[in-house]
């Protein structure tokens, strides 16, 4: 879900800004990782690739910076996914990811916007670079916007504004979830200097979140932040609005969709969810909705109303994505809910 702002609409350039400068995104990646992921975690290639699209879409001129330039590794992912493979098919796009910039050689120049990219790295190199940070601060009091998607807003823990105030006091924000780490950052949250969402809320914010792995993106003027993957085009799109420009238009992406039909199927669209996947699956990234119902599942404990959401998912995609493992998740969540009975 985003959660427009109609002062993001009236935001004026930043007041130091060349024209070039008004047209300019910088995306920052972590420099954490190694060997795809299984050594340290890096940055998440979907969400960069999804936040470059849609920038340059909108004709915004895209940097890559990282801690300390040149090549970064990615998490582990699909380079079939149709963002992924446009990004790696364009030649200006992947040659400023295998060199990115330093982020201390780019302190000196002036972006409309600075948006930073997710991926558990992000919790470990990003939040401590302080050459970041300033740039954050400038960014922002010049009157440009600054937006995080997925453990990206971990950087905006402990950034000063001048006369003392805290970039995050008082503010609406998200990010990845408490929920979502206990499922998907056993491997790694242990080694966090904290959980994000408890950092954002330690930090004075005020924390939002919509269920696991759901698009949910929180606008607070010049400051927008994503809640995870899912969360990645929405959270570009309002950077975008929040820079005072219009929307180019945009097909969703199948995964998307997807994400899009299980909030409708949570919400009160539930059988026009249902007969909308029926009528065409091919639409949808059917394992990734029945991985959903899945996870759902086992996030669920004794809540009657995520279990049954969470069966009604994984057997509608049941008959597209046959898997043992989804059907012993059926049974195992079918004879939960007869206990509950």
């Amino acid at each position: 879900m985003m959660l427009s702002c109609a002062l993001g609409l009236l935001v004026a350039a930043p007041a130091n800004a060349t024209p070039e400068a008004n047209n300019r995104v910088l995306l920052v990646v972590s420099g954490h990782g190694l060997d795809e992921g299984k050594a340290r975690p890096g940055f998440e290639m979907d969400e960069l690739s999804q936040a470059y699209v849609v920038f340059a879409d909108n004709g915004l001129q895209v940097d890559i910076a990282s801690p300390s330039g040149g090549a970064v590794v990615a998490d582990r992912f699909n380079p079939n996914k149709p963002y992924n493979s446009r990004f790696l098919a364009d030649p200006e796009a992947a040659a400023k990811l295998t060199s990115t910039r330093a982020i201390a050689s780019v302190g000196n120049e002036k972006y409309a916007a600075i948006f930073i990219i997710g991926g558990k790295g992000a919790m470990f190199d990003l939040p401590v670079n302080a050459n970041l940070k300033t740039m954050l601060a400038e960014t922002y009091q010049a009157g440009g916007v600054v937006g995080a998607v997925c453990h990206g807003p971990a950087v905006f823990m402990n950034v000063p504004l001048k006369g003392g105030a805290s970039l995050l006091e008082g503010r609406s924000v998200t990010g990845f979830s408490n929920e979502e780490e206990a499922l998907f950052g056993k491997g790694w949250a242990p080694s966090f200097p904290v959980l994000l969402e408890s950092g954002l809320r330690g930090s004075g914010a005020k924390f939002s979140e919509a269920p696991m792995m759901l698009s949910h993106v929180v606008t607070d003027g010049r400051l927008v932040t994503g809640q995870n993957p899912s969360s990645t085009a929405a959270a570009a799109e309002a950077v975008i609005k929040a820079m005072g420009r219009p929307l180019a238009p945009r097909q969703p992406w199948a995964d998307e969709r997807s994400m899009a039909l299980l909030s409708q199927m949570l919400g009160d669209d539930n059988a026009k969810a249902r007969a909308s996947f029926n009528a065409d699956p091919s639409q949808y990234d059917v394992p990734l909705i029945a991985m959903w119902g899945f996870f759902r599942a086992q996030s669920a404990g004794s809540d009657r109303d995520a279990l049954t959401h969470a069966v009604e998912v994984m057997e509608l995609t049941s008959p597209h994505f046959k898997r043992p493992e989804l059907t012993t998740a059926i049974a195992e969540a079918r004879g939960k809910l007869a206990k509950m009975q």
